[in-house]
């Protein structure tokens, strides 16, 4: 890599790093820290929101997909459109202008007003542990799009690197700081695709004519794909709108209804199709490199999500590869940032919050500042351990759904009450579905772990609301 591209990298860490010490600044306490004031507008939001989900995560993945399977990989991100506009629709009206919600900062404060304070703490158990698995599946997706970009960077050492950034300026600038670089990065990442990566990649594996004449036609089809993929991304990704901690802290930062919205509606249009279809063509263009022998040392039965970052670091000269590879790190911070916030809100929030009652806010800062900086180091470890983007985001995706799904739309939209049936059924459906991923476990029909573990979920729940009900008539708690 040319000098210029790493000053222009290095310049581009040290301005994040910037705005997260601006914000630490600016910020008063728990309320600026962890919903930004809640007085910020739709468009900083929405493309927040879509930064958040898509990230570098989804848009190494995509890349992999594209490389595997063409096109119709794109569909993965469909199920986040109809994800985040059913969400619009059904659960924001809900929340947000429920005045009950109104000084809420997590997602299990509101639980635990469903319910009660034991199925608060067990969400946010939940909780705390996919987000954590999220956040080292995008520092995981860093580390790969910087070792395969800089030659003399091992996996381990980006990583170190990668995790490092993004846990700093997250503890230093809280959600404000999140939402505005989120903004930023949002925009560099659809610049940098639509009018460097996309254009010069097309060209350097000699333009329609190269392509057709390398890949067969199922990578330009859109039903290359099997039922149960479709099934599977939907069952996974279309729930997470509803159960997701770093979504509802920015519903709880949105101004009002009508923000929050609209800020879901831009979301889910810069999901699908805009960034579905850039991220699986740039991996299908590296496909192309890949069997035509232009990417050196790399073959099509090596890591497909590796593909993309080789690809860019071969073809893009001087200057350009800095830009772009700046592009790229901005989706994986955007993403890693809100899922460390994420974590942080939970376990300083809802698990540990009686120990900073009758703080002062400065003392509430720190204290969230510290656990912040904890929980990023231990999602670094994690991410250690693991080689799949992909699949580390899927796993923690689904453990968050089967076990949360359930309670919170019978308790949102059904008003039912029962604690112990919504505790069983997180239980119940969690383990379940952690179990079956870990073991690896092969299922009929090639169908996910997360089906089995939501539909033990809701048995349970019924299960244990209509015992309960037939031997405790009147309202129980815990």
């Amino acid at each position: 890599m040319h000098s210029i591209d790493l000053l222009i990298f290095l310049i581009y860490m040290l301005a994040m790093l910037g705005v997260g010490y601006f914000f630490m600044k600016k910020n008063t306490g728990q309320e600026d820290y962890y919903v930004g004031g809640r007085s910020i507008g739709s468009l900083h939001i929405g493309l927040s929101v879509v930064a958040t989900d898509v990230g570098g995560g989804f848009s190494i993945g995509l890349g992999g997909l594209g490389f595997a399977m063409g096109l119709s990989g794109s569909w993965m991100l469909f199920t986040g459109l109809l994800g985040a506009w059913i969400a619009a629709v059904l659960l924001i009206p809900r929340v947000k202008s429920d005045p009950a919600f109104a000084k809420f900062f997590t997602f299990p404060q509101i639980v635990g007003y469903l319910y009660n304070s034991i199925t608060a703490r067990v969400a946010a158990i939940i909780c705390f542990l996919g987000y954590l698995g999220f956040t080292s599946s995008q520092l995981l997706a860093g580390a790969k799009l910087a070792s395969g970009t800089f030659e003399a960077l091992d996996l381990q050492t980006a990583l170190l690197i990668m995790g490092a950034i993004a846990v700093i300026y997250t503890v230093m600038g809280g959600l404000k700081a999140v939402i505005y670089t989120d903004t930023i990065q949002w925009i560099i990442l659809m610049l940098g695709l639509m009018f460097i990566g996309i254009p010069m990649s097309f060209k350097y594996v000699g333009g329609w004519e190269g392509i057709q004449s390398t890949l067969p036609d199922e990578f330009f089809s859109f039903s290359n794909l099997s039922w149960q993929d479709v099934f599977n991304w939907g069952i996974t990704i279309i729930p997470i709108w509803f159960v997701g901690m770093t979504l509802y802290q920015r519903i709880f930062a949105a101004r009002d209804v009508k923000t929050a919205k609209r800020a879901w509606f831009i979301a889910g249009l810069f999901e699908w199709p805009i960034m579905a279809l850039m991220g699986v063509s740039l991996g299908l263009l590296s496909r192309v490199a890949v069997e035509q022998g232009a990417l050196d040392g790399f073959t099509a039965a090596m890591d497909p999500e590796m593909g993309l970052p080789v690809l860019l670091s071969q073809i893009l000269p001087a200057g350009i590869l800095g830009l772009m590879m700046s592009a790229y790190f901005s989706a994986v911070l955007s993403t890693a940032d809100s899922c460390l916030m994420a974590a942080s809100g939970n376990l300083t929030t809802d698990l540990l919050g009686k120990l900073l009652k009758g703080k002062s806010h400065q003392s509430e800062m720190r204290i969230s500042q510290i656990l912040t900086l904890c929980i990023g180091i231990v999602a670094i470890i994690i991410a250690w351990q693991m080689t799949e983007v992909l699949s580390l985001m899927l796993y923690s995706y689904a453990f968050m759904v089967s076990g949360l799904l359930v309670p919170v739309v019978a308790g949102l939209f059904f008003g039912k009450d029962n604690s112990k049936a919504a505790v069983s059924s997180m239980i119940v459906g969690g383990t379940l579905t952690a179990t079956l991923t870990f073991l690896e476990v092969s299922l009929p029909y090639g169908l996910d772990a997360n089906l089995f573990g939501l539909t033990a979920s809701l048995l349970t729940y019924i299960s244990v609301y209509q015992f309960d009900k037939k031997f405790t008539p009147s309202k129980n708690s815990i």
